[in-house]
């Protein structure tokens, strides 16, 4: 039977260079938008450079030129990011003994992980990547050099993940936290729940992260309000920005404790990243609920959704698609299917750091297409999907449905004759596509 999973490039080949920096034109025909409406977008230089009625527009000046994408029976959506994974335990949930950490290994799954997420329409990743005196640096060097080879199809960047930063062991945590910054992680992350001086720990995380410039994404369960209030305060002057995640906690405390957190959080600018498809490595078993998104945005707290774990010990199913973050919030969560796409797409992309997409001229061309006719319809059974990133398809997912004929005993008139041919297989969709 072949592997349909994604392959990553051979050990042996050259890294892949980042690709044009001015891709060639391209034009995605009939496609329609959240709107009702059906356009045409033109592409060009990794941004949207015009959006007509379908028809209207030509590639590259000529309407027999150029290179032409047909969406028609396709909702254009702006691409999701993934603000929350964890490259390097991704995949491993069916390794006997103690996660490997060989280098080699991690690079290959990382490397699948991100294809995975790219094919679900992610096209920007976070990776939260341990860096302690157990695994040192090696799952962060080959994180990064994931990222590396794929450039110009999915922009991965990282979190370093120190356990311990104060005490006696905080020293040598807080040295090759330093030492994973230099060589080219762009996040500083961890978890203060686990350090015996949770308090110190963040103003560790913080120190260091003034001293690159650079954000602050930390994985707690936010139960305890005095902590988080602390937490709030200390971060509040941070640029960048700081996020949080999971967050579980906060669902569990009572109401006005949990509307006040919401309301700290809020004023500090903190972003919170729920995990809805299931928890992450980054907490034990208590942190795996889902955050109350809808006090949090009520509150003004920026809500954005990740996957976290990707089929490791964690959450040996998870699949790491955005689509179903979003569907799970709009399911189970109370969000309209808008909010929820929203948190996976807008909300994620400004927790990256990124530029705000929309299918609107002047806009960076990180686009998602997948098969229907309206949102609800695309969270609910979105499973054909073409992914743009930087002006071009970096990825295609189809799928096809089909039926045998039924079983009947009926004396129903046999139909007419046709000339057409039949498979006795009828297809669900429009060229056989879902």
């Amino acid at each position: 039977m072949p592997d349909n999973r994604p392959q990553p490039p051979p050990p042996s080949s050259p890294v892949p260079s980042p690709g044009p920096s001015d891709p060639a034109p391209l034009l995605l025909c009939g496609a329609r938008l959240t709107d009702g409406r059906t356009v045409d977008v033109r592409l060009g230089g990794g941004r949207i450079e015009a959006v007509g009625t379908a028809g209207s527009l030509t590639v590259d000046g000529t309407r027999t030129g150029g290179t032409r994408v047909d969406l028609a029976g396709h909702l254009l959506l702006p691409a999701p990011a993934e603000p929350h994974a964890h490259s390097d335990t991704a995949l491993s949930a069916a390794s006997d003994g103690p996660l490997p950490y060989d280098p080699h290994d991690v690079r290959n799954r990382a490397t699948e992980a991100a294809l995975l997420q790219l094919g679900h329409g992610a096209t920007a990743l976070r990776a939260h990547v341990r860096v302690d005196d157990m695994t040192g640096l090696g799952a962060l060097t080959a994180v990064l050099q994931a990222g590396r080879s794929l450039r110009g199809l999915t922009e991965l960047t990282t979190v370093a993940m120190p356990r311990v930063l104060t005490g006696v062991a905080g020293a040598d945590g807080i040295a090759i936290l330093r030492d994973a910054m230099k060589m080219g992680a762009s996040v500083v992350g961890g978890c203060p729940d686990v350090d015996p001086d949770p308090t110190g720990y963040v103003e560790a995380v913080l120190e260091v992260a003034a001293e690159h410039g650079c954000p602050v994404d930390l994985h707690t369960d936010t139960a305890d309000p005095a902590r988080v209030a602390r937490l709030a305060a200390m971060a509040g002057g941070l640029r960048p920005g700081v996020t949080l995640s999971p967050c579980g906690g906060l669902d569990r405390l009572p109401a006005e404790a949990a509307a006040r957190t919401a309301d700290h959080l809020a004023a500090a600018g903190v972003t919170v990243v729920c995990l809805p498809q299931g928890g992450c490595g980054g907490l034990d078993r208590r942190g795996t609920g889902t955050a109350p998104v809808r006090l949090l945005r009520a509150a003004g707290v920026r809500v954005a959704a990740g996957s976290g774990a990707l089929r490791d010990v964690s959450n040996p199913v998870g699949r790491g698609d955005p689509l179903e973050a979003a569907y799970l919030l709009a399911s189970h969560h109370g969000l309209s299917p808008e909010d929820a796409y929203e948190t996976v797409s807008t909300s994620a992309r400004a927790a990256l750091g990124l530029p705000e997409v929309r299918v609107e001229a002047g806009f960076p061309a990180e686009l998602l297409a997948v098969r229907g006719d309206r949102l609800s319809a695309a969270l609910s059974l979105a499973y054909s999907r073409i992914v743009v990133h930087r002006g071009r398809v970096v990825a295609r997912t189809s799928a096809v449905r089909q039926y045998c004929d039924s079983l009947t005993t009926t004396t129903e008139p046999e139909p007419e004759p046709t000339t057409e041919p039949t498979t006795g297989l009828p297809r669900q969709g429009r060229a056989g596509t879902t």
